[in-house]
């Protein structure tokens, strides 16, 4: 890999980016604003991870040379130690440099748009994917990323019947990919008076962030509704036909959106989630066509296999993929998920 070229050319385009950021146009594009400015961090990566790379292998050299002039054992063995960790820093450098420049999933630089639905086990399912969502918010808040809830729909007791999050930052999608499937818990719900342990699942799809460039939705493949939007038990919280209801003509898949004030913000949400969702449809199809006897990942939502299971009693989180256990519940709930996710991006599944 010529990492020299890739440097200089990562160079030249962060300060074309700097140019842009200084236009008054430019800044009064959100749209445009944030694309350039997640572009600009992507940029930043490569540039500090060629440096670094450059620094290591300074590094090196000086300390090789000083360990071929040194004659006292003692320093010479720290001169060694210190070899060996630069010679260990190293791969793991370009690894990294490599998957910024050269992608093997070109999705990975996307935003994410994350539904989690309640499945089977009734109330405690919904409650469940209320806490599903709260570890994959306090994730992304140790990640430093953002996140927005696009749509929602609560359960009497205050779960979630359905929910969605935009997720947005460095490199998000490439973290939650895999987190897409079943998630199924095992433990006593606060409801039941016998001790008995129930199971629930969750259901979660990971959808990579479409922007209009990736998906185009021809006017005439839409049918667009405006209703008024509901709230708890569906009582009327919003007498306006404020809330946006579409359909994909073609596909017939539907998304509605209620939660902000203006039908305009409601149809820019729908329409985020509905390209997300199609261009998750195409990708699952690739993948499908490109090998038949394996499922892709990516998808609608519709899992009929358990990726992991959550056991309270024994605090113990199991990943049925990886086929390895993880301890200390709490922690994970609370978004201590780095462990789990780099494991599953090792073994890229």
């Amino acid at each position: 890999m010529d990492f020299a070229s890739y440097y200089d050319k990562a160079i030249k385009r962060q300060r074309e980016l700097e140019q842009l950021l200084q236009q008054s146009e430019v800044s009064a594009d959100v749209g445009q604003l944030s694309k350039l400015n997640r572009e600009y961090a992507n940029l930043k990566q490569i540039v500090d991870l060629a440096e670094n790379r450059t620094r290591l292998f300074t590094e090196l050299e000086h300390l090789q040379k000083n360990l071929q002039s040194e004659n006292d054992p003692e320093l010479q063995a720290l001169i060694e130690s210190e070899i060996l960790v630069n010679q260990k820093k190293l791969p793991q450098v370009e690894t990294a440099f490599k998957e910024l420049v050269e992608p093997s999933d070109p999705l990975d630089a996307k935003d994410t748009i994350m539904e989690i639905r309640a499945g089977a086990g009734g109330d405690e399912s919904s409650l469940f994917a209320a806490e599903v969502l709260r570890m994959y918010l306090r994730y992304a808040e140790r990640q430093g990323w953002q996140t927005k809830i696009l749509s929602e729909s609560r359960s009497d007791l205050g779960g979630y019947k359905e929910v969605i999050v935009e997720i947005s930052g460095q490199r998000v999608y490439s973290h939650l990919k895999h987190e897409s499937g079943v998630h199924r818990v095992q433990r006593i719900p606060a409801t039941e008076k016998n001790g008995r342990v129930h199971t629930s699942t969750v259901t979660v799809a990971v959808l990579p962030e479409a922007e209009e460039v990736d998906l185009q939705i021809k006017p005439e493949e839409l049918k667009i509704e405006a209703t008024t939007s509901s709230g708890h038990g569906g009582q009327s919280v919003n007498t306006t036909y404020s809330a946006i209801r579409l359909v994909h003509l073609p596909t017939g898949l539907t998304v509605i959106c209620q939660d902000e004030r203006s039908q305009k913000q409601n149809k820019e949400k729908a329409m985020a989630v509905l390209r997300s969702r199609l261009l998750a449809r195409q990708t699952e199809q690739v993948h499908a066509a490109r090998d038949s006897s394996r499922r892709s990942q990516i998808g609608s939502g519709d899992r009929s296999e358990k990726i992991r299971t959550y056991n309270f009693p024994q605090d113990r989180l199991t990943d049925h993929r990886l086929k390895v256990n993880w301890h200390d519940l709490t922690s994970i709930m609370d978004g201590q998920l780095e462990p789990i996710i780099s494991e599953l991006k090792k073994h890229e599944l």
